[in-house]
């Protein structure tokens, strides 16, 4: 019996199911540390784990349609690059989420308010807003 990554190979083990996102958040990673543009093989050689050429493929393309990585022509396939990291990732997802709802307001004001103290703060920080929200 074949073993499975990360586990002792026992007849009744499953593989561990990724979590949402961290093959997306892994094959960036990737090619964030690639020396410029590179192919989908490459890529895989990177990866841990027992994927196919064709799941790798279908990562770079899901990220290629959010934005988060470019593609070149290379002969008959293509060269990929990232132009996001994880957080830029997450915050595309956040946004999607956003863009999909009618009342903006509503969900931006649920969001806000079940933010720690600490986050709140550094999204005050981040907007440039004084610590009790007053202007001036």
């Amino acid at each position: 019996m074949r073993q499975q990554p990360g586990g002792t190979g026992g007849p009744d083990e499953r593989p561990r199911r990724r979590g949402q996102g961290e093959l997306e958040a892994q094959v960036l990673a990737a090619l964030r540390q690639a020396p410029g543009p590179v192919n989908a093989g490459w890529v895989l050689d990177r990866l841990d784990g027992d994927l196919a050429y064709t799941t790798v493929m279908t990562i770079l393309t899901r990220l290629h349609g959010k934005r988060a990585v470019t593609r070149e022509r290379a002969g008959r396939s293509f060269a990929w690059c990232a132009t996001s990291d994880e957080a830029g990732l997450a915050a595309l997802r956040m946004r999607r989420v956003l863009d999909a709802e009618s009342d903006r307001e509503a969900v931006l004001a649920r969001f806000v308010t079940t933010l720690s103290p600490d986050d709140e703060q550094l999204l005050r920080d981040l907007l440039g807003l004084p610590e009790d929200g007053a202007e001036g």
